[in-house]
């Protein structure tokens, strides 16, 4: 799943259907259309995939949501290798249930651009009363979908080094300190105090652009919110391979964090 040539049909666009078909048909995927929306005279939607791990009676929910930026597919790539990963080894997602958001800009991912067709930046308009029906389809999961943590992929053009943002729960940077312990073996971290505009430390930001996808601010209790960001210039399987090891360290760290919690 990081090879972006394989996913382009015969006129060299990016298919979204190239991209999902064998996700949906991993065992143990349940794949969803979030609502249709047209854009140029076609129509398209959202799709959730949903794993749901052994012994999730009671889960973990946890989503993955990427690509809102149309022209940074290592999320999805990276989305997609985490699936096949989980449904390889479902003990991987014991006690969770993940669902997967791997496009949330498909005509972004289309035509290789960070805005929409309609020419809107989507990662500055959550919860701003946007009228950008990929932005009220994720609004709507958001509001929903009763979610623990959220954990976002992107890539920035102008980081020489793998960083992130932490959001939400207090113990948000306790998932993402081994996360990015575990992506440095494949992609170096930033070590910049100053990181997209915001202040660092250890390659993680306590800040964010307003407008970001995220957790309604009255939901309770408060999820984790995690931002993962990979070098844009950097080659595609690196990016790739660094998103899927940290996001396999939030999981793992996150399931010991409960185990703990009911141990109390």
């Amino acid at each position: 799943m990081s090879n972006t040539d394989a996913l382009a049909d015969e006129k060299g666009r990016r298919s979204l259907e190239r991209f999902f078909e064998p996700l949906r048909a991993l065992p143990g995927v349940e794949a969803d259309a979030l609502g249709s929306f047209a854009a140029s005279g076609k129509n398209y939607s959202l799709t959730r995939l949903t794993f749901r791990g052994p012994n999730s009676a009671d889960p973990i929910r946890i989503g993955i949501f990427a690509t809102i930026h149309g022209d940074e597919p290592a999320g999805a790539m990276a989305a997609g290798r985490l699936l096949q990963d989980l449904a390889q080894s479902p003990e991987l997602a014991e006690h969770f249930w993940v669902q997967f958001y791997p496009v949330c800009n498909p005509t972004g991912f289309e035509d290789n651009t960070r805005h929409s067709r309609r020419g809107r930046d989507l990662n500055r308009e959550f919860w701003r009363a946007s009228a950008e029906p990929e932005v009220r389809l994720l609004e709507n999961e958001l509001r929903t979908g009763r979610f623990q943590g959220l954990i976002q992929l992107h890539a920035d053009d102008t980081s020489d080094g793998i960083y992130g943002f932490v959001r939400g729960h207090t113990l948000t940077e306790a998932l993402l300190r081994p996360a990015l312990r575990e992506a440095d073996r494949v992609l170096p971290r930033n070590p910049n105090a100053t990181i997209d505009g915001f202040a660092a430390r250890d390659g993680i930001i306590y800040d964010s652009y307003e407008g970001v996808l995220a957790a309604p601010a009255e939901m309770t209790p408060v999820p984790f919110e995690i931002i993962l960001e990979t070098p844009h210039h950097a080659p595609m399987d690196k990016q790739v391979g660094a998103l899927v090891v940290a996001m396999h360290a939030i999981l793992r760290e996150y399931r010991k964090v409960v185990a703990f919690a009911q141990d109390i």
